[in-house]
């Protein structure tokens, strides 16, 4: 073989050194991908750890808490019944966190597993909220929260405001967003519930006074995967799914959410639902009933 001239082992020279160069870009991005699956291994170890030491604070916690105050009732002498209404109470307490937890939990398994499909009905959604508001009642009470609601849905006379979406779902999605401004509320404060429609888009607006959100925090709230240290999901009771649930769930019914909060001043949450075009005939009242179009709906209105 003949010896290569200069030119040529230059040539021959570049041409490996940009073989190497390739080589060394493809590890390098071979590298940033394996940090990233790293990194998101962390993130569901840590959700996981998340996950089972809040399964304790919001589910084992309560129990233990309406065992104790059952057992206490049973012990109450006739004289002392005054007490028996304070610890019922705190049994009522107890298991609507309880339950409103679980249902939050049920969700994310079957989000997680994708199970879970949106169910189409025609909402009266004036009555949804009223149950949803309904449900947290003794909550604002003990804290002495006022709630300014405003419906601002047009109904034509005797007759009832539907609006075609899942409404188990959109129950689930306003009751997160009111827990968490009754968490961040301070006593004796106010919280704004606004509903309306803004073309063909159910729009419901929850503002709270309370501690407020950061702009760092506000970027990874509804992440299921990321914890923050103060706020949403750390001082104060929940286990921190109920906005990513709340995104998710959205998403789901093509929904959207923003927020804007000040730090020390508050936060308003505000959801933008578009109505669905299939046709349904199906009927919900509350998000947990269903009725069928079988009978008059003005007399089934009137069971309510």
């Amino acid at each position: 073989m003949s010896d290569l001239t200069d030119k040529e082992l230059i040539n021959e020279l570049k041409k490996r050194f940009l073989q190497n160069k390739e080589a060394l870009e493809e590890v390098q991005d071979l590298n940033i991908k394996l940090k990233k699956v790293n990194r998101k291994l962390e993130d569901s170890e840590s959700l996981k750890g998340h996950f089972i030491s809040n399964i304790t604070n919001e589910i084992i916690n309560p129990f233990a808490s309406i065992l104790a105050l059952s057992k206490n009732i049973l012990s109450v002498k006739k004289e002392n019944w005054k007490k028996v209404f304070s610890m019922v109470s705190l049994i009522y307490s107890e298991a609507f966190n309880l339950d409103f937890q679980l249902r939050n939990i049920f969700v994310a398994a079957k989000l997680e597993a994708g199970e879970i499909f949106p169910e189409i009905l025609n909402v009266d959604i004036k009555h949804l909220m009223e149950s949803v508001l309904e449900s947290f009642k003794y909550e604002t009470k003990k804290k002495k929260i006022k709630v300014d609601y405003q419906f601002n849905i047009k109904e034509e006379e005797n007759k009832i405001f539907f609006f075609k979406t899942d409404p188990e779902k959109l129950k689930l999605i306003i009751s997160n967003l009111l827990s968490n401004a009754i968490k961040f509320s301070l006593d004796g404060s106010e919280i704004i519930i606004k509903a309306k429609i803004d073309k063909n888009n159910l729009v419901v607006s929850v503002k709270d006074f309370g501690s407020g959100i950061t702009l760092e925090n506000q970027k990874i709230i509804f992440d299921r995967f990321k914890r923050i240290d103060s706020g949403i999901n750390s001082i104060h009771r929940g286990h921190g799914l109920g906005l990513s649930i709340n995104k998710a769930l959205l998403d789901l019914l093509t929904g959207k959410i923003d927020i804007k909060s000040q730090v020390g001043k508050g936060t308003n949450f505000t959801i933008s639902i578009p109505e669905n075009e299939s046709q349904v005939s199906g009927f919900a009242f509350d998000g947990n009933e269903v009725f069928f179009e079988d009978t008059d709906i003005d007399e089934k209105a009137e069971i309510f």
